[in-house]
């Protein structure tokens, strides 16, 4: 009896070692995580006090919002290194980006390669006022193109909080999922931690991530879970190291 209140676990228990964080915004003044190298250095510390030993950080790509280019984003990324090895960081660091599907994503995958997580898996996300029109139209492109789209943090789309089955529409189109990890704490809000557990419970989710910005979402790391569905939880965390390096 005793079982059925046991305390939920805190987020950053579940971190494990050597863990892999596919989703972050830490190179500095390049979108709306990190502003300086300071608080780069910050994150990146906490980050490994979770338990994470590598890291693909992954800056915003939206038109006339953030602009950022390959070449843009991989000079920061090398920038971002030297300054972490003077301060006695070598975490293996690298960089991808989060590309908002739009218009302006269709002209990129059309005219240049893209930056991926690993091999060709890309991170996507979409507006959270509504997705796309042309949206399986882009999945299917990104695929025809040899691409594996990963969505990120599929719980924060309210417009399909009252149609899971367009959840299951979008696995069936090929989109893997990467569950955002402060989702599970409430940092959204009690409704998309409901729809989070939702997708745990259904096996939905891949991956996940910790799309973390600034110093609050390191001290949400140690909010407790808000969830039912731990099992599922932890086993996406380990689906991680399929990133870890070769």
């Amino acid at each position: 009896m005793l079982g059925i209140f046991k305390s939920k676990p805190v987020l950053k228990d579940l971190i494990p070692d050597n863990h892999v964080d596919i989703h972050s915004h830490l190179l500095p003044g390049i979108d709306d995580g990190a502003k300086t190298f300071e608080h780069t250095l910050k994150l990146v510390k906490a980050l490994q006090n979770f338990g994470i030993s590598q890291i693909i950080t992954t800056p915003h790509v939206i038109k006339n919002i953030w602009d950022n280019t390959p070449e843009i984003i991989q000079s920061k990324k090398d920038t971002t290194i030297l300054e972490l090895k003077n301060n006695q960081i070598s975490i293996p660091f690298s960089a991808a980006a989060e590309y908002m599907m739009d218009d302006n994503f269709v002209k990129l995958l059309n005219n240049e390669k893209l930056l991926t997580l690993k091999k060709n898996y890309v991170l996507v996300e979409m507006s959270y006022i509504n997705p796309p029109i042309q949206l399986y139209s882009i999945l299917f492109d990104l695929q025809v193109a040899g691409y594996i789209p990963v969505l990120a943090h599929p719980e924060r789309y309210l417009f399909y909080h009252n149609n899971f089955e367009e959840y299951q529409k979008l696995k069936k189109s090929g989109c893997l999922f990467q569950l955002n990890l402060l989702s599970v704490v409430g940092y959204y809000g009690d409704e998309i931690a409901k729809v989070a557990d939702k997708l745990l419970k259904n096996g939905l989710y891949d991956y996940v991530g910790s799309d973390v910005h600034h110093s609050n979402h390191i001290a949400a790391f140690d909010l407790k879970i808000k969830i039912k569905e731990l099992v599922p939880l932890k086993e996406i965390i380990t689906n991680n190291q399929f990133f870890a390096l070769d």
